[in-house]
């Protein structure tokens, strides 16, 4: 049950390829010095069409490994988190509730399901605080603030009303996923905000010296006017007070994650559209203090976006890269470390992302789940298919992955929102 090997990674151009050569085990490499001009090709709307699965059907996984349905019948599922207990936590955003699964005895199922909160504003990111083995709280990112509601190992429903915890984020329009992360020493709450806007096109032109003092407030290449506090990770301590941006730049950071025996955070982003099949890329990186990733007015380092072109000489050279580059238009969305030990060895201390697949390309990928290998706690800057088969065609599909999580018996969990289902991997005996 070893990945593909390395001498079968796809590189250069045959990288940017579409679904047709999607299988489980399929290695990709992109490089920032891969990337071709803009507009190479046309800009496409290809929408997908969902069709609905045939009847026993079953996504593709590597060889040693089996996929089985350990939930349907839900309502758009999108974030799961597993409380330490084993309780499946799942944010159906669009239904505006978080529900409990709760595990069978052989962990292959869910065995029952409940509404743990209801009358939320598209709930998605879920946190459970402090951090450990028994948590007090469970904190809930809601498109417009984050909540927070008293937990206690088992609960099956709240206690109570919420409390309140980021009275305001900016929730006109644009991006409207929040995921919310807690340092490991419980100090610092992570809460990531996506852009408004594709390329910040509404956000009006400021003076150079107006722009300085701005940044010295909100951080280098902080977006302002209807972008402000978007396009970020913002950091506040665990009562939601003190708020600072960490980090800028980030068109939609959607997911968050904390990377197993460090204090590193790291996410996985959706970049700009409108540059045609194979610009921009997609990409996980870590988030560092105080860094800048590009957007709007760069991208992947210190490639300019023409829509943008010469408004900011000054931050030429500035954009950090990012350290995984996926195929442009792929929406990653789900990000997890894999912590457990049932997967064998070479799965270990990877991570494993969920692509939703995007509108704007007309050759299709995504709607599939990869595996970003790590090496001595940096990844290598490859990614492999891990779970495939759920595109139909050039413009049906059958599902579309959102996020992914560990299971507590080291299974990894895998939702699927227009399938309405949640997939269970595990390792076959």
């Amino acid at each position: 049950m070893e990945p593909a090997a390395a001498t079968d990674v796809l590189t250069g151009a045959a990288a940017f390829d579409d679904w047709h050569s999607d299988a489980p085990g399929v290695r990709r490499l992109i490089k920032p010095t891969d990337l071709p001009a803009p507009y190479e090709t046309q800009s496409a709307v290809n929408n997908a069409r969902f069709v609905e699965r045939p009847s026993g059907f079953l996504p593709k996984v590597p060889e040693g490994f089996k996929v089985n349905v350990f939930a349907d019948g839900l309502s758009e599922p999108r974030m799961v988190r597993i409380a330490p207990n084993g309780d499946v936590f799942l944010a159906e955003s669009f239904s505006n509730r978080v529900r409990v699964l709760h595990p069978a005895a052989d962990g292959a199922t869910a065995s029952s399901i409940s509404v743990f909160a209801a009358r939320l504003n598209q709930p998605f990111g879920i946190a459970f605080y402090p951090p450990g083995p028994n948590p007090q709280y469970i904190y809930i990112a809601a498109m417009d603030k984050v909540v927070r509601y008293r937990y206690q190992s088992g609960d099956t429903a709240a206690r109570g009303e919420p409390e309140i915890i980021v009275p305001s984020l900016p929730s006109a329009g644009g991006h409207r996923t929040r995921d919310v992360v807690f340092s490991p020493d419980g100090k610092t709450m992570y809460v990531s905000v996506g852009s408004g806007s594709n390329i910040a096109d509404r956000m009006p032109r400021r003076e150079p010296a107006d722009i300085q003092a701005f940044e010295k407030e909100r951080g280098l290449g902080a977006a302002w006017g209807p972008e402000e506090r978007r396009a970020d990770v913002l950091a506040f301590d665990p009562d939601g007070k003190n708020e600072r941006t960490f980090a800028t730049g980030i068109r939609n950071c959607v997911s968050m994650a904390i990377r197993p025996g460090s204090d590193d955070l790291w996410c996985v982003t959706n970049e700009r559209d409108g540059l045609g099949d194979n610009l921009p890329p997609d990409y996980m990186t870590q988030v560092k203090s105080g860094a800048f990733y590009g957007w709007p007015w760069y991208y992947i380092g210190d490639h300019e976006d023409p829509r943008h072109k010469g408004e900011r000489p000054d931050l030429a050279g500035k954009a950090t890269i990012p350290d995984v580059l996926f195929q442009p238009h792929s929406a990653p969305l789900g990000l997890a470390f894999y912590t457990a030990s049932q997967f064998p060895a070479a799965y270990q201390g990877n991570a494993f992302v969920a692509f939703q697949g995007s509108w704007n390309r007309a050759k299709r990928t995504g709607s599939k789940v990869v595996m970003v290998p790590f090496k001595d706690g940096k990844p290598t800057g490859e990614y492999v298919d891990f779970m495939t088969g759920l595109i139909a065609s050039d413009t049906e599909v059958m599902g579309h992955p959102v996020t992914v999580a560990v299971g507590h018996d080291g299974a990894l969990l895998v939702t699927d929102e227009v399938g309405g289902v949640i997939w269970r991997i595990a390792a076959a005996p």
